[in-house]
């Protein structure tokens, strides 16, 4: 005789006859062993960082090369070298190359990264080396990435985030080449293949760059390796560090005109901390508190309870110098006004009604949590390690920051409130059809613009 069953909803399975069943408590946070790094500058400037994490008989493998412009070409010329710089070397060919690797280009830095089996790191290294100094970037390869460059970012340009992105960059930093972030169609269509080479060698240089190796590897002999490697990686210069840009003051929002558009850009941006700072811990928590996570204030406003948006999120964006705090949803142009009405109200509740114990414990833990499933990771690992070596910070700082989550009490989060999230604090953009949300939005006051 078969058995018959009746499905139960989750609504169901999480009740009893006495009411909701009670949901256990939290477990201790277990602390995750973070590996000693082994540091060396080698005589080129390469400064070399090796962890040993075993687990897996892998490496990652990790390289930041400061590659700030100096004229207003290189951001085209640039991002075309990331493109092709895998495309072939005197000794490899384009599928071997990019079996190895991959690169990229932000605005201040070029990243290079790869992994391998443990034992197989000298081939790693070996490819690493070709692409750094015999790329030999053929004008038929050059000339390949450039047409798929160039469709890539017709593309993004036609995308309304890349539109907001661009026009927050000139509200905070103007001129600034901070704000070069990507090249236009035209500009990429004109780069040669000579340009790419010259801009290659002048710099993509060692002085200043940063390598970080974490894996199943021994880390003295991993770095001998890196030495042996790239001894021919030399320069006369180190490469070009981007010039710190002013951080921009608190004002207006500036309303941008996106004509037909049937959605609207809110973003807005104010100051923050640097990770080395005491409050640092502190101004985390906080962001937490009102949009840095799916149960923040912010987000159970204007997504639960009002439904204006798939998603809204706040947090800190490091760049040269200091550090900015965003805020940034996207909505439909019918509920902008409602919404920014809605975000300045959770922003000024900050300052009014000061996080709750509960609510900075829960943002406690996941502040915790989610650092440590990111180092779970080798690969994980090697990418933080290599982003607070750029800030001047080291393995000690990430082994000591859950401790200083730890002892941030409810009143400190309340004076980073206090500090940080008064509406007055922020500048920024809504991007939108100005003959749709214009009225509503200008009616909110502080808004300049068409």
């Amino acid at each position: 005789m078969t058995a018959v069953t009746t499905h139960r909803t989750a609504e169901e399975i999480g009740r009893t006859p006495a009411g909701p069943r009670p949901l256990p408590a939290l477990g201790e946070t277990r602390e995750v062993p973070l590996p000693d790094v082994v540091e060396r500058t080698l005589p080129s400037g390469l400064r070399v960082l090796a962890a040993h994490r075993p687990g897996v008989p892998m490496v990652e493998v990790r390289m930041r090369v400061p590659f700030a412009a100096r004229t207003r070409e290189h951001p085209a010329v640039g991002e075309l070298l990331s493109s092709a710089l895998l495309t072939g070397t005197a000794g490899r060919d384009r599928v071997e190359n990019a079996n190895a690797g991959y690169s990229y280009r932000l605005t201040e830095r070029l990243s290079i990264g790869g992994s391998g089996l443990a034992d197989g790191l000298p081939r790693v290294l070996g490819v690493l080396a070709d692409v750094l100094t015999s790329a030999t970037h053929p004008d038929t390869e050059v000339a390949r990435e450039r047409e798929r460059l160039a469709e890539r970012i017709a593309v993004a340009r036609a995308q309304p985030r890349t539109i907001a992105r661009e026009a927050l960059q000139r509200k905070r930093f103007g001129d600034h080449p901070i704000t070069r972030e990507m090249p236009t169609v035209e500009e990429v269509s004109a780069v040669t293949a000579e340009q790419v080479r010259a801009l290659q060698a002048a710099s993509l240089v060692p002085g200043g760059a940063i390598l970080t190796l974490v894996g199943d590897i021994d880390p003295e002999a991993a770095i001998a390796q890196v030495g042996d490697a790239l001894a021919g990686w030399t320069a006369d210069h180190p490469a070009h560090e981007l010039e710190a840009p002013s951080l921009p003051a608190a004002g207006d929002l500036q309303l941008v005109h996106r004509p037909g558009s049937v959605q609207s850009q809110l973003r807005l941006s104010g100051r923050g901390l640097r990770r080395d700072d005491d409050d640092y811990a502190t101004l985390q928590l906080a962001n937490l508190v009102f949009g840095g996570y799916f149960s923040s204030r912010w987000m159970e406003n204007i997504r639960e309870d009002k439904g204006y948006t798939y998603g809204a999120h706040s947090g800190m964006e490091f760049v040269p110098g200091g550090s900015l705090l965003g805020v940034e949803t996207d909505v439909a142009s019918d509920v902008t006004a409602a919404a920014l009405l809605e975000t300045r109200y959770e922003l000024g509740r900050m300052v009014a009604v000061p996080p709750t114990a509960d609510e900075v414990e829960a943002a406690r833990s996941y502040a915790i949590g989610s650092l440590l499933i990111s180092l779970d990771s080798q690969g994980g690992l090697a990418g933080m390690l290599t982003s607070l070596a750029a800030d001047g910070l080291d393995v000690d700082w990430l082994r000591a920051h859950p401790g200083r989550l730890t002892a941030v009490a409810a009143d400190e989060v309340a004076a980073a409130a206090l500090r940080f999230f008064a509406p007055s604090t922020f500048t920024g953009v809504v991007v939108g059809d100005a003959d749709v949300i214009g009225d509503s939005v200008r009616a909110l006051g502080g808004i300049t613009g068409p």
